[in-house]
């Protein structure tokens, strides 16, 4: 979502914060900005605060930021996903604070306080009241110039004071960088429920919203904790906890962190999306890397130096229940694994949207291993469902997660890192695929925790996750044909997707992805529902995709497609080699290579991504970025 950079040096650090929030696009954005102090290089002692924003890309931002000769030692930018107000240059951060009394006349420069923030703030309308009060005007919708005019009220010649200040008055999720016209070389930042990283250079520092906007610049990164404000000057920082007490070294260590950027060369690849897809065969074979058999070790929680700090042999052993807490796509795989869960492990599981989860009135088990899953770990709704769950008593967690270094992994008891690498497409493809496969892991470690996993079961199911790459190249082969289905597709405006059992979340995520990138409505059932309401929607102009693995409930849904067919419906169908379903009038039929009993799904998700994919290219749909949408989900 939101992405922040900031920045105290002794260099002209424009470029620094561009090519930061180059490296962010990937999240998801629709309007960019980048505010500097003109007096920080010392080439112009009379110069404040300048910025320039943009609601195109930020290449866009780059060519505005050159043909203004915007230049500056300390700054701030950000990339923008809206909430409060439209997207609109007028709404774009960073915000400016001009003082009371004072018509902001010319907004690109002058102001008195510049900030960017990612979040949102709950009791933003009270503020501004309050603000408008006392003198105050605002030129925008967001909640965000609330902080940057609350933090000019209560500055007095110390902007760390000021910040510390107005912080205590916000409701809310934030996190924020600001700089103040009168502290050239000061950056002071602040989080509370969203990321926000330190990064420590030679003679400068930088603050970040992900670690991956300082790849190249530093990787020296401290992972700043909730409630933290952090001040930031020449060779020198240090941190304030919510108590206001000072962090040392020990207490938020410097941890050397590699990041990747996010610009990846697409190669022969039109899009990340299929880029991503493409790449699903080597993020399992990383993934799996090292794998000899089934032990919950792997999912032992480590402290910084890669030492056991918790055994998830004990946790394991003392559970009697999961309960799967995830958004989106996160979801979908996580529903997924309860069918492999109770199926092959034999505990029961619940799986619940994390949103959802926390608002609700539950029956907390302390017995209970909680699991979340997200790409990136930084999901607000799944955060703050995990710490909900905590406050219930239930503080055996754990989390399937991409990012080692995320809040996900740093609050959970364990954890399991996939190796997907950096996905930027929005819409998620290897992530789910590396999902599904830890999950299915830690089905079998909890299977062997409980001497429900057999020798001989192991040994089959290892053989079989081995053997993922070179199935998944095989699917993927299958592009071709997809793309003929995706021609049909491209002028439909509504979809339907039926599966059953542990397919029917891939057919969930089947309609999740055509829906994001192709805005094609698509809705997915259980195939046995279809005759309880969705057969009223089937005529021929709308396509039905049926996921038909050769298992023990193909023959139910054989009769399921017979309703679809005997009203008129066209059916498009991945099936199994022997399944004995043909290709005929009405009946588009590809044919997956081989059927892979339990881990199926993996395998059964890839043509629908495909499908997604090339059906939104059909359509013209800007693939990478879909309207709406964010990467990383960092506000409720």
């Amino acid at each position: 979502m939101c992405g922040i950079v900031g920045a105290v040096s002794q260099r002209n650090i424009v470029p620094v914060l561009v090519q930061g929030l180059q490296r962010l696009e990937y999240r998801g954005y629709d309007s960019c900005g980048v505010a500097v102090h003109e007096a920080s290089m010392g080439t112009d002692p009379k110069g404040g605060l300048h910025r320039a924003r943009s609601t195109a890309r930020v290449s866009e931002l780059q060519a505005q930021v050159d043909n203004e000769h915007l230049t500056g030692a300390t700054g701030i930018a950000h990339t923008r996903w809206a909430t409060h107000g439209a997207p609109a240059v007028h709404n774009a951060h960073p915000h400016f604070s001009h003082g009371p009394n004072a018509a902001p006349a010319e907004t690109e420069r002058a102001g008195r306080v510049a900030l960017v923030h990612n979040g949102i703030i709950e009791n933003y309308q009270e503020l501004r009241n309050l603000l408008q009060a006392r003198g105050y005007v605002f030129s925008s919708q967001t909640d965000t110039e609330v902080i940057a005019h609350l933090v000019d009220s209560l500055y007095d010649g110390d902007l760390f004071e000021a910040v510390r200040a107005a912080i205590a008055k916000l409701h809310g999720a934030f996190a924020i960088a600001v700089i103040h016209k009168d502290e050239p070389h000061r950056v002071v930042g602040a989080r509370a429920g969203s990321p926000l990283v330190l990064g420590v250079g030679e003679g400068e520092n930088f603050l970040a919203s992900d670690a991956m906007a300082l790849a190249g610049v530093t990787d020296q990164i401290v992972y700043l904790q909730e409630g933290d404000l952090v001040d930031l000057q020449l060779g020198r920082y240090w941190i304030v906890n919510r108590d206001g007490l000072r962090m040392d070294e020990q207490q938020r260590p410097v941890r050397t962190v590699r990041a990747h950027s996010g610009a990846a060369e697409l190669g022969p690849y039109r899009h990340y999306m299929q880029k991503e897809i493409f790449e699903q065969p080597r993020a399992v074979s990383d993934t799996l890397e090292g794998l000899q058999g089934i032990v919950p070790e792997l999912f032992d929680g480590l402290d910084a130096e890669g030492n056991t700090q918790t055994s998830a042999w004990r946790v394991f052993k003392d559970i009697d229940s999961v309960l799967i807490l995830a958004c989106g796509t996160s979801y979908y795989s996580g529903c997924t694994a309860k069918y492999w869960i109770e199926s092959i492990a034999k505990i029961p599981c619940n799986v619940e949207v994390a949103s959802e989860y926390r608002y609700r009135t539950s029956v907390p088990n302390p017995k209970t291993l909680v699991v979340t899953i997200s790409q990136s770990g930084e999901t607000a709704d799944t955060l703050a469902a995990l710490r909900h769950a905590q406050s219930l008593g239930m503080t055996h967690t754990l989390t399937v997660c991409n990012v080692a270094t995320s809040a996900m992994v740093r609050e959970c008891e364990l954890a399991y890192i996939t190796r997907a690498g950096v996905e930027i497409g929005v819409a998620s493809t290897k992530a789910f695929t590396t999902q599904l496969l830890g999950l299915f892991l830690l089905t079998l470690a909890l299977a062997q925790a409980k001497d429900r996993l057999t020798p001989e079961r192991e040994a089959q199911y290892l053989t079989s996750m081995r053997h993922l790459p070179v199935a998944l190249q095989s699917v993927l082969a299958l592009e071709p044909q997809v793309i003929s289905w995706a021609e049909d597709f491209a002028n439909k405006e509504n979809a339907l997707f039926l599966g059953r059992g542990m397919h029917y979340p891939i057919a969930l995520e089947g309609a999740l992805k055509l829906k994001e990138i192709s805005y094609i409505h698509a809705e997915a059932y259980p195939a046995g529902e279809l005759k309880h309401g969705p057969l009223a929607l089937v005529t021929s102009a709308m396509p039905v995709v049926t996921v038909a693995p050769h298992d023990e409930l193909l023959e139910k849904l054989k009769s399921n497609m017979q309703e679809v067919r005997a009203r008129g419906g066209v059916l498009y169908v991945l099936a199994d080699g022997d399944s004995e379903i043909e290709s005929e009038e009405g009946m588009h039929v590809i044919r997956m290579p081989e059927h892979y009993g339990a881990l199926s799904p993996i395998l059964h998700v890839v043509p629908l991504q495909l499908l997604a994919y090339h059906t939104a290219v059909a359509r013209g749909t800007d693939v990478d970025k879909p309207r709406n949408l964010a990467k990383s989900v960092t506000v409720e």
